[in-house]
């Protein structure tokens, strides 16, 4: 036989030969490392499932997907109150008309009232308007229903009932504030005085006229 055909049939005799036994101890070594293989991927994949059920379940309950919340916004700080506006401070004068006297801001000035026949009213009255100068009916001065006079420095009270009254300056008998009344009701008072009370005063400013003795004569 040639070499050739021998090298041949050595050949296939390899190819069909059967593997070499395996003692029965590996074989149970080989299956248990596979088993404890086959173990530890169930439980990486169980641990894996598990992860993902309560990250799931986290954002489930608290309505985010994990970041933190936002911080409350900041109150707006709300704008300081306005100032409400002064009122102005109202000025009171007195007027005693027993005594001649009227009494307004630390200062006392004489007047005169009405007389007998036409006498002050008294009580508390309200100053509703003021004039530097204005026509008055005569009767008021006591001059008659056909005349006007015009008075200076007028300021007009009104009492509660809507009765009238006026302080003017007393041009025609300046000598009379604080010695005797001589007028028809109003309050007469010297020119320079009646024009320091027609500055101060303003209406909505309080005059209390009182009598603390009897009437005039």
């Amino acid at each position: 036989m040639s070499d050739d055909l021998t090298d041949l049939l050595h050949e296939v005799a390899d190819r069909h030969r059967a593997a070499p036994p395996v003692p029965g101890r590996e074989i149970r070594r080989l299956a248990e490392r596979r088993g404890r293989r086959r173990r530890a991927a169930y439980a990486s994949g169980a641990a894996a499932v598990a992860l993902a059920l309560a990250g799931g379940l986290a954002v489930a309950f608290t309505g985010h997907d994990g970041a933190r919340p936002a911080p409350p916004a900041a109150a707006s700080a709300t704008a300081p109150p306005r100032p409400s506006p002064e009122q102005p401070q109202r000025a009171t004068a007195t007027v005693d008309l027993s005594r001649h006297e009227l009494a307004l801001s630390g200062r006392r000035l004489p007047v005169s009232g009405g007389t007998a026949q036409h006498p002050t009213p008294t009580g508390r009255m309200t100053v509703v308007a003021k004039y530097p100068e204005r026509r008055l009916p005569g009767a008021t001065v006591g001059l008659g229903k056909e005349y006007d006079v015009a008075m200076d420095w007028v300021v007009e009270l009104r009492a509660a009932d809507g009765t009238t009254n006026y302080l003017v300056a007393l041009t025609f008998n300046e000598q009379a504030p604080g010695e005797r009344d001589v007028t028809h009701g109003w309050i007469g008072l010297r020119p320079a005085d009646a024009k320091w009370c027609y500055q101060l005063l303003q209406p909505g400013d309080e005059v209390r006229i009182s009598r603390t003795g009897p009437a005039p004569d």
